[in-house]
Parts: structure tokens; C-alpha cells; sequence
């Protein structure tokens, strides 16, 4: 189905269907529907037509979910601005997609403004009316622009047009037997491809119904699923380390949820086997990106669901791993990720020569680095930037990192190369420990001593109280990096 028709078929479907709801909000598809006319006729009033770009600087709410489908309404494009930017980020999203308009609460309003895109605070958003235009969305037109996390430079707008939001709805419908008896639990950022498209336009699309949530609360989570009765969620590595980590041996009521998808970076298998084993409910993991419009594999609900990899690839896609000169390598031979399908993205908005070096060959170029075992399955290795290269020898962080996570006072791990004057590279591990534990430098070098070949192991281990992460919940290696080149050598 036309994502941008997804209110009109509902309502005239079911409209007494539940839609959306929130933590004291409930919607049927008619209200829905109802909703999303009138912010579509207010923006039009405003001068917003088709082409145009809307942002939405708001945190997770059922307002944000009605601008989206308004602005496709009108066969406009939205851009989801995330509310931790600064005013210098949020000015500069909203300059280089050219957004016309922007939403946003009061606690943002002063980072959209000034700027060239006129401001509605959510007061006057609620109070938009009118009659909607008579318009026709078509599937060249683009739906989102999604800024990439920009950790290696200024962001880069993702153009996604609804021909990939259509297709990757439709994969993910198929792959994860969505149905109108369907309920999500929306806990990611929805400024996010991945809250917007795994839990709101996927199960919309198929008559089901999504419950927001402000953002994740480990001490909340699993009270909202008792009450709300999901029957799944989409959530990040970090999210599944945390409920692991709750204290406490009460087993909560998580017969309502079917499974739980895990995407965004590789979980360690034994998180995924702890987390299975303690809550009862199956986790299919998965890759994607926001170039790839969420998701290109997943692992399947009905077995094998092989732990540690990322799954096989969606229906409709193809997944290929390439060597440095793009050349197709065999089952497990460890090269780049690259992606073929429908829901690869139109390009980077306004950076032509990069949209063509990423998009060379008709392939998505990740910069993921894995292999394929001779069933399709894929297993991340790690990012080919992360790589770190010691005396002529390569080392995936994400091995090392596996290893630390087997050791039960290490609650996050994260391992970066740091420049040696003789072998070139030398690994360095970050670790924060699960609540009320305690270990040293030591119990984890003796740790990994049974785990990893001398080359591989650490040279220093850092313990912090918290690893850095980007607004999905992702450690982020960056600032790691400038950590360790500044620490005095042991």
C-alpha cells in the first residue's frame, strides 16, 4: 500500500480500529485519518505544496506521527530533526534540505529560530484547520530525508522517496507476519528510519497499532508491556545489555510480545541467549541502514535463527560481499557488505560525487565489512574504517569486543586502534560495568588471554562508567579514539 494513503484506507476499513496511542492518549483509525486531514489542510494554509520539506524537531509523540503522514498527504517530504542537536546542527539540517516549515515544542524553539524555515510550535500546530487539497503522492516523490549521525564530517541527507518506503514496509510486513492484530511498542527515536518504518508505517500499513513511548526507561519497560500487551518491539544492542542488566529475579508478564527485533550494531550471542533465556521472548537479529530505507536482512522467525549473525536477506533484496575491487567473493571470505533493491535510497541530497562512489555498480556500498556462510546468512565483522591494523595483521574490534562481553561484570565494550610507532596500530578496549560489579585492568587482560591470540589482545583496558553513544543508543567510537591517542602509554 501507498504509504501516504495509509489513514484513508484504515478509516474506511475499520475506523474504529485501534491506531496510535501513547502513555495517556488512544486513536482509532478515524481519528487518525481525522487528524492528519486537518494538519494537512493547516499546511497547506501555510503554503506547503507538493515538493516542498517539512521538518519536526519534537520528541517521541503521536503529533509527530500525524505531521509525517500530513506532509506525505500533500506530497511533501519530512526530515526528522533530532531534539539533542545544537542550534548550529539543527540550522544546518534545516538549511541544506531547505525545509520550508519546521515543528517543534517549546523546548526547541529557540534552536529553529532564526533560520529560513518559518517556525510552528506545537500550540499553533494543534490549532491548524482547514480543507485539505485534493493531491495525488506519487512514488518518485521523496517522503524522508534522514541526516546520517556525521561522525566523520557534516551530516549527509539520506533521500528516501516513497517507492522505498513502500517496498521496505512491504519486506518487513512479509518477513515478520505482520497482521491487523499487531501491536509495537515504540521505544526508539522517531527521528530515527528505524522507529519510523519497523514500528509505525509497518504495522499501520497492515490494519495493527503502535504505542508510543517518550523514549526507553529500563525501570519502566517492562510495566508498559504488561499494560500495553505489544506483541513486539525494535530496539538497539544497548536496550537488551540494560534489561539484562536489571536487578532483581521477578519474571515480568511478556506473553503478548511474539519476538524482538535487534538492529543498529552486532549484539554479542550470549546477550541474545541471557536475554532469551531470562525474558522468554525470541530475538530475530538484523542489519540495515538508513540508505537502505531500515533493514536489508534479518534472521527469520521460524529457525534457523542463527546466533551471531544479522540474518538472510529481506524478500526482494540482495546482499553480496565484494572484494577492494568490487569483485564478488565466495562463502566466507570476509569482504564489504553491499546491497541491491527496491529500498536503496535516491541518493545523498546536493553530494552528487558522493551518492555515485556509494551507489557505484548499482550497489549500495556499506562500509560494513562481514561474509556470507553458504546459506545466505550474514555475520558482521565489523566496519571497515573501525579495522585495525597491527604489524601488517588485521584486527576486527568486534572479536575482541565478543569476548569481553563473556565476562559477567562487563556491561558495554568498545575496542579502537591507537597509533604505535612500531606496529602502526595498537587495540585499546572501553568497558562499563553492569550495576555493582567491579573488575580491573587485569581480571579482563587474564579474561582474554583464554579468548584471543596474543596479537589480538588489548594493550590497555579503560574502564568508564558509561560509553558514548548517538542518540539511537549506538556507542559511538570517535571520541574513543581521541581518548586513547591522548592517554599516556602504560
Amino acid at each position: 500500500m501507498h504509504p501516504a494513503a495509509i489513514p484513508d484506507y484504515r478509516h474506511h476499513q475499520d475506523p474504529g480500529s485501534p491506531c496510535l496511542e501513547d502513555l495517556s492518549r488512544r486513536w482509532t483509525s478515524a481519528q487518525f485519518a481525522a487528524e492528519v486531514r486537518r494538519v494537512a489542510a493547516g499546511l497547506a494554509g501555510h503554503g506547503i505544496r507538493a515538493g516542498d520539506v517539512v521538518g519536526a524537531m519534537l520528541p517521541n509523540r503521536l503529533e509527530l506521527i500525524t505531521l509525517l503522514f500530513a506532509t506525505w498527504r500533500l506530497g511533501a517530504a519530512l526530515t526528522p530533526v533530532n531534539p539533542a542537536l545544537t542550534t548550529d546542527e539543527t540550522r544546518y539540517q534545516l538549511d541544506d534540505c531547505a525545509a520550508r516549515l519546521v515543528v517543534t515544542d517549546d523546548d526547541n524553539l529557540a534552536k529553529a529560530t532564526p533560520g529560513r524555515a518559518a517556525v510552528l510550535t506545537l500550540d499553533n500546530y494543534r490549532a491548524l484547520t482547514g480543507t485539505p487539497p485534493d493531491t495525488r503522492t506519487e512514488d518518485s516523490d521523496v517522503a524522508l530525508i534522514i541526516y546520517t549521525s556525521g561522525t566523520t564530517g557534516r551530516p549527509k541527507g539520506v533521500v528516501l522517496d516513497h517507492a522505498n518506503v513502500t517496498a521496505m514496509a512491504g519486506m518487513l510486513v512479509s518477513w515478520l507476519r505482520l497482521s491487523a492484530a499487531d501491536r509495537c511498542l515504540l521505544i526508539l527515536p522517531l527521528f530515527h528510519v528505524n522507529g519510523l518504518m519497523a514500528s509505525v508505517v509497518s504495522p499501520l500499513t497492515v490494519g495493527g497499532s503502535t504505542i508510543v513511548a517518550p523514549r526507553f526507561e529500563p525501570g519502566q519497560f517492562w510495566s508498559w508491556v504488561e499494560r500495553f500487551r505489544p506483541t513486539y518491539f525494535s530496539a538497539v544492542p544497548t536496550i537488551y545489555l540494560l534489561l539484562n542488566a536489571q536487578p532483581g529475579t521477578a519474571q515480568p508478564d511478556t506473553s503478548s510480545l511474539r519476538f524482538a527485533v535487534c538492529g543498529a550494531a552486532p549484539m554479542p550471542r550470549e546477550a541474545i541467549s541471557a536475554f532469551e533465556d531470562r525474558y522468554h521472548i525470541p530475538v530475530v537479529e538484523g542489519y540495515g541502514l538508513s540508505e537502505g530505507t531500515v533493514a536489508s536482512t534479518i534472521n527469520p522467525l521460524d529457525g534457523p535463527r542463527k546466533a551471531g549473525t544479522v540474518g538472510v536477506a529481506l524478500p526482494g533484496q540482495h546482499v553480496a560481499i565484494v572484494d577492494d575491487h568490487d569483485s564478488p567473493l565466495p562463502p566466507r571470505r570476509i569482504g564489504e557488505v553491499v546491497l541491491h533493491g527496491p529500498n536503496v535510497m535516491r541518493g545523498y541530497l546536493g553530494r552528487p560525487e558522493e551518492t555515485t562512489a556509494c551507489l557505484r555498480g548499482g550497489w549500495l556500498h556499506t562500509g560494513d565489512v562481514g561474509f556470507l556462510d553458504e546459506q545466505g546468512y550474514l555475520t558482521l565483522v565489523d566496519r571497515k574504517k573501525d579495522m585495525i591494523i597491527r604489524g601488517g595483521e588485521n584486527i576486527y574490534p568486534t572479536e575482541i569486543e565478543s569476548a569481553l562481553y563473556t565476562h559477567p561484570a562487563v556491561l558495554e565494550a568498545a575496542v579502537v586502534g591507537r597509533p604505535d610507532e612500531i606496529y602502526g596500530e595498537q587495540p585499546v578496549a572501553f568497558v562499563s560495568l553492569r550495576p555493582g560489579q567491579h573488575v580491573t585492568a587485569g581480571q579482563l587482560e587474564q579474561h582474554c588471554r583464554t579468548r584471543l591470540a596474543p596479537y589480538k589482545r588489548p594493550r590497555e583496558y579503560l574502564i568508564m562508567d558509561a560509553l558514548p553513544k548517538n542518540p539511537v543508543g549506538k556507542i559511538i567510537k570517535e571520541p574513543l579514539r581521541d581518548q586513547a591517542r591522548s592517554q599516556p602509554r602504560p
